[in-house]
């Protein structure tokens, strides 16, 4: 049973998390950062994974989305403190992350600033530091809004007034995905998007803004997975955090998208557990 708690961090802000529990057969805690927009809640398919592999799950929701206070001018690396925050309060001392598309930046903050506390992340299609190394929006089908985030919030809140969904954005395997396995996941971000995209904002300003720390910081071990269609995230982004991150290993999907690469769960907690559990 899924519990939620409203965890106070030290700045005097409230953060909204949730915890499927501890039970004698738990092997190992994992964190869930959630992608952008989404509300921190637990989806079916990761806590149906999880329960199976006997993964204790928890998650909160980013500042701004789901009834955490908003963090104004939060940057990536704010989330560790944020995560370690949450830890403390449910009484979990070290534990694994995995982020999804918007959480992954996320996930390798902790590892990389508490390393003490987070053993090895997952990432699933989750977007690369800002760089001008190489075209970082090529290969993304609408990259306006991380555009618009380059020059800054209030640029990127004025195109959230008009901003409008793009079916385009997703693969034909992804829509699929969304319509029946990942349901969940698709009303969970028409949660997230009813309740405001002050959340969405500040992440897609953190994600091009500098990071607060560098992928060299992540000694744990790290499996990056990537789809090679995503037109949200492009396959250059995991393969450009993969030279960069000293023990990383890549999945390349060569049939799956941004959503329907989230099928490799059950398979990325095996590969944790393995080496962590």
């Amino acid at each position: 049973m899924v519990t939620a708690h409203d965890v106070e961090v030290g700045d005097g802000r409230v953060l909204r998390a949730y915890d499927s529990g501890p039970d004698a057969a738990t092997r190992l805690t994992l964190m869930w950062h959630h992608g952008s927009p989404q509300t921190g809640r637990l989806l079916d398919p990761v806590l149906e994974a999880a329960s199976t592999r006997g993964i204790r799950l928890v998650s909160y929701a980013r500042p701004g989305y789901g009834g955490s206070s908003p963090n104004p001018g939060r940057d990536v690396a704010s989330s560790a403190a944020d995560a370690v925050a949450v830890a403390d309060a449910l009484g979990v001392e070290r534990f694994a992350s995995m982020g999804a598309s918007g959480g992954g930046p996320h996930a390798l903050a902790g590892a990389a600033l508490a390393p003490d506390r987070v053993l090895g992340v997952v990432t699933l299609a989750g977007v690369a530091p800002f760089t001008e190394a190489f075209d970082w929006f090529e290969g993304m089908h609408a990259p306006g809004a991380l555009r618009a985030a380059r020059e800054g919030r209030a640029a990127r809140a004025r195109f959230a007034e008009t901003e409008e969904f793009d079916p385009e954005v997703f693969l034909p395997v992804d829509l699929v995905a969304l319509e029946r396995r990942w349901d969940s996941l698709g009303a969970d971000a028409a949660r997230a998007d009813r309740e405001g995209r002050g959340g969405l904002v500040d992440d897609d300003v953190a994600f091009v803004e500098p990071w607060g720390f560098e992928l060299e910081q992540v000694a744990a071990p790290v499996l990056l997975v990537q789809g090679e269609g995503d037109r949200i995230v492009p396959r250059r982004h995991a393969v450009s955090m993969l030279a960069r991150l000293p023990n990383a290993s890549l999945w390349m999907r060569l049939d799956d998208g941004h959503v329907s690469v989230l099928d490799t769960v059950p398979d990325a907690m095996d590969w944790l557990l393995e080496r962590l559990g």
